[in-house]
Order: C-alpha cells, then sequence, then structure tokens
C-alpha cells in the first residue's frame, strides 16, 4: 500500500472477525513501528500483546470493576476540559455519531456501554497494551504516540485494522497486575488488533478531519 493512501484511509475499527492473526505477523508488525523516531533514540515504548486465555482472563477482571462500580483510576488522567476549537470538534463528533446510530455516547448508560465494549476489546482476537518508565518526562508521551501511529499504519498497511483505546487503561493497577507489568511502569495506551468485519456497519463510519486551512497558516 502507498504510504499517503495508508496514512489517508487508516481508521479505528471496531467490529473484527474471529480469524487470529499469525505470530509472526504481529511481531512483523513491531519489527516495522521499532524504527519509529525518538527524542535522542531513547525509544521509550514497550508494548505486550495479548490472546487467548490471558486476554480473556483480562477482559473478565476489567468488565467485573466495572460492573462492581469501581472507581478509575489510569495512569495518564483524563482531560477535564478543552479549548473551544478542540472542544468543537468533539461536539461535531458526537453530534454525527448520535445522528448515524441514534445513540448519544454522552449518557452514562452509552459510556457504560461503551466501556464495556472496549474492556471486552470488541472481541478483536488480540489486543495490545503501550507502556513506558514512569519516569520518563512528559516528552517521551509523544514518543510513544509516534510508536503507535506507525504499529497502527503498518497494521493497516498489511490489511489488519486497530483501534486505540483509553478507556483500556482505565484500571492501570489491575492491568499492571494481570499482565505482569512493574508498577514502574506506565500504562499509557490500549488497542485492539485483528482483520476487519467489512460488513459491519459500525466500520461504515469515517471521522472528518479539519481543512487544512484552518490548522496551518503560511509566512514568508
Amino acid at each position: 500500500m502507498d504510504t499517503l493512501e495508508c496514512i489517508k484511509t487508516r481508521r479505528s475499527i471496531r467490529k473484527f472477525t474471529t480469524e487470529e492473526v499469525p505470530r509472526k505477523n504481529l511481531e512483523e508488525l513491531l519489527e516495522i513501528a521499532r524504527w519509529s523516531p525518538s527524542y535522542k533514540n531513547s525509544q521509550p515504548w514497550e508494548a505486550i500483546i495479548l490472546s487467548g486465555a490471558k486476554k480473556k482472563e483480562l477482559s473478565t477482571i476489567l468488565v467485573g470493576l466495572l460492573e462492581d462500580g469501581k472507581d478509575n483510576s489510569p495512569d495518564l488522567a483524563y482531560p477535564t476540559s478543552w479549548p473551544e476549537r478542540e472542544n468543537t470538534n468533539i461536539k461535531n463528533l458526537m453530534a454525527k455519531r448520535m445522528k448515524l446510530t441514534g445513540v448519544d455516547l454522552g449518557t452514562p448508560e452509552m459510556i457504560f456501554k461503551a466501556k464495556k465494549a472496549n474492556f471486552n476489546f470488541y472481541f478483536a482476537p488480540h489486543a495490545i497494551y503501550l507502556f513506558q518508565d514512569a519516569s520518563l518526562s512528559e516528552w517521551s508521551l509523544f514518543d510513544i504516540g509516534l510508536f503507535a501511529q506507525s504499529l497502527m499504519l503498518a497494521a493497516h498497511a498489511k490489511g489488519l485494522a486497530t483501534v486505540p483505546q483509553a478507556f483500556a487503561t482505565d484500571y492501570a493497577k489491575e492491568v499492571k497486575e494481570c499482565l505482569g507489568i512493574p508498577a514502574s511502569k506506565r500504562l499509557i495506551l490500549g488497542l485492539s488488533i485483528g482483520y476487519p468485519d467489512k460488513e459491519s456497519p459500525l466500520n461504515a463510519y469515517r471521522t472528518e478531519r479539519v481543512e487544512t486551512g484552518k490548522i496551518c497558516r503560511w509566512m514568508e
């Protein structure tokens, strides 16, 4: 796949087939993503790939915590407010989703359902967690973001699909205990990965982007 086409056509997928991805194919994605740039080549990223019984075990733990009403405690706190421009983008997204699906994703009931879907990794055959040492500076968050983008683009180029999931880090302590990740690490992101269900209406929606002229100024 052409690089520019890959960047423009990648999207978040929330319905997967049950077909497992061969381990060598998943390893290839990490082989590609590890060439991502980082500050002073610090390479501040680590990953765990889950499949089968271990993924199911973690899903059971996370869904149980959700249903028990346990307060979330992610290593990266959720934003509590947004500047006007970014908030407008979010509102436009929510309004369009509601128009297309008839579901208001801003209600507590829908947030609960959305979290449960996240904790089940949308029933994808595999899940990936990205983490890094908690002593690293905020700059290293930028670096691991580059790694995540490389990983998702490599997956798309190989015919796979992903969705980055902030909700999957809600119970960071329990995730790290289940996966044997030291408490000294900072859980950054969860991702579902597998083959996309191309017939599912859940995957038909494509989010919009702000026009280039509104995010860039030219100066000479």
